[in-house]
């Protein structure tokens, strides 16, 4: 007969406690990994645009709840919607379209619209986007996870879509500008 020593005896113990502690019949997360697709100006972005030349023409300018900006000499011109080098395009026309002869024109995002974050985080609210912006810093920002948190998935509506999608809450899971994000709670 052979005999065990007390430590094979714990290491069995402790691998029959781990796998009885995992789910087996849990059913798998419903999660999509995140992309966020090109950038789009939209409501409350502040936008440099500079005309060469025409030092005057250019500034920093805000998209208007309506998604135009209010530019000099031209008026208002879409934004909202638009890649940025989109809008530098449209005010490129605009400036062309009976003002100057052949405008040059560079045009850069600022200040990008504010995240929003809720649930379960220590400090919910409204905060600056930084470029670059993960799931994982977005909760850092905000005070960090409170107990009850579930810190397996996340809950993101982007600013232009109507429902809300559950992401794995990984560190690369990325944040855009707009975004609301929503930590659960979790049961047990």
């Amino acid at each position: 007969m052979k005999t065990h020593s007390p430590a094979a005896w714990m290491t069995a113990l402790i691998l029959t406690a781990a796998a009885a502690a995992a789910p087996t019949s849990a059913a798998p997360l419903q999660t999509s990994e995140r992309t966020v697709p090109e950038y789009r100006l939209g409501s409350g972005d502040r936008v440099r645009v500079t005309v060469f030349g025409e030092e005057a023409l250019g500034g920093t300018f805000v998209v208007d709840g309506a998604g135009a900006a209010s530019l000099p000499l031209i008026g208002e011109v879409r934004a909202g919607g638009l890649t940025v080098a989109e809008f530098r395009d449209a005010v490129t026309a605009a400036l062309r379209d009976g003002y100057l002869h052949e405008p040059r024109v560079s045009a850069e995002v600022v200040n990008h619209r504010p995240f929003y974050i809720l649930g379960e985080v220590n400090r919910p609210g409204e905060y600056p986007y930084a470029a670059g912006l993960t799931v994982m810093n977005a909760a850092a920002t905000a005070g960090g996870f409170t107990y009850r948190a579930n810190t397996r998935r996340v809950f993101i509506k982007r600013a232009d879509d109507t429902a809300e999608q559950a992401h794995p809450l990984t560190g690369s899971t990325p944040v855009a500008p707009g975004d609301t994000l929503r930590i659960g709670e979790r049961y047990f």
